[in-house]
């Protein structure tokens, strides 16, 4: 059978030419032919079950040397070391478990008792702007709320347009909660979110959901999906939220390298998301914020259109939230906008 360039071995295996680049050069999938001149790769058709083999077990963690194992393997054994691989995965994790647990616990333990004294906090004052575009999608799927100290977006998926919009009905209220656990309130107010949600999608419908809640000289953040809140302070980012996809795990536990994850065909593929049968509990984090911070929420149609340092360099730049809002959103459109996008802006400032 005639050998395939590089760009329909790509197609008919569902990697991008990019990874199949890259495994060729970690030794995991040579081509069968290259040409001396141009250097172009031409594959084997019998090559597309090792393709396909190759970023499934990089999609789980296997790291590569016991991949070059595998692959050598006849399918029977094959199986049998990946099933073995997958024991030992699953026992590591109860392991880790265990060990967590107990840090929490002591962590609870050693909790300072509680006094009567109330501490005080600064008076903050917040200010925000946004964009919400469409993008080239046939249906705006994205939702915003922006309240006096009450910041949320949400990215549905599916066939079901509002579920975005319905989710974050569910948490309008939540900033005038007065409140000694904010952290408890919020995540409650997720998971009635999520109950809303399955009230109403089909199967195959659903909506991430990232909140900020400004409570008392903090951010109180609720995370579930793939949207980011970034914090701006001295000119420097960091990112608040961790998007819930594999690869972004295993790019966090140094188990996938970032030019694996950027070339990964399910590098999108959310793990952790409002819709019938995904995990719903929330990431919940607590930061402390001051004056001359900046605060900024984007859908994934922000981040994974512009590049980490263009987006970086825009975050930081001077500019009051309509001004850094619009040109977030500028650059986006400028890229193509191909998905909905979402990007909120909040300055804070004293009094």
């Amino acid at each position: 059978m005639a050998l395939m360039n590089i760009g329909d071995f790509a197609g008919e295996s569902g990697l991008s030419a990019k990874a199949l680049r890259l495994y060729d050069e970690l030794g995991l999938l040579t081509p069968a032919e290259v040409d001396p001149f141009n250097g172009y790769r031409r594959y084997a058709p019998a090559q597309l079950p090792r393709a396909r083999l190759v970023a499934g077990l990089r999609l789980v963690g296997m790291p590569l040397a016991r991949i070059r194992q595998v692959i050598l393997l006849p399918d029977e054994a094959a199986a049998v070391e990946i099933e073995a691989y997958w024991r030992q995965a699953e026992a590591d994790h109860a392991s880790r478990r265990t060990t967590l647990v107990g840090l929490v616990a002591r962590m609870h333990e050693r909790k300072t008792p509680m006094n009567t004294t109330h501490p005080t906090h600064p008076e903050l004052t917040a200010s925000a702007a946004h964009r919400h575009r469409q993008g080239a999608r046939r249906s705006q799927q994205d939702a915003v709320l922006t309240g006096a100290g009450l910041f949320a977006v949400a990215d549905g998926f599916g066939n079901h347009d509002d579920v975005s919009s319905r989710a974050l009905e569910t948490l309008v209220g939540l900033e005038d909660c007065h409140t000694t656990d904010p952290a408890a309130e919020i995540e409650a107010a997720v998971a009635r979110a999520a109950a809303a949600v399955l009230e109403e999608v089909a199967e195959s419908d659903g909506t991430t959901l990232t909140a900020l809640w400004l409570h008392q000289g903090s951010a109180i953040t609720a995370h579930v999906g793939d949207a980011r809140i970034h914090l701006v302070r001295d000119g420097t980012v960091r990112r608040l939220t961790r998007d819930h996809t594999m690869v972004a795990e295993l790019v966090a536990e140094g188990r996938l390298n970032e030019e694996e994850a950027a070339a990964h065909p399910k590098r999108m593929l959310i793990n952790r998301a409002l819709a019938p049968g995904a995990p719903s509990v929330p990431d919940i984090g607590l930061t402390t914020v001051r004056p001359g911070d900046r605060l900024v929420l984007t859908t994934d149609g922000v981040h994974s259109v512009l590049q980490a340092a263009e987006l970086d360099e825009m975050l930081v730049a001077p500019g009051d939230p309509d001004t850094v809002a619009a040109r977030i959103s500028a650059a986006v459109e400028d890229a193509g906008a191909p998905d909905n996008h979402t990007v909120v802006v909040i300055a804070i400032s004293e009094g």
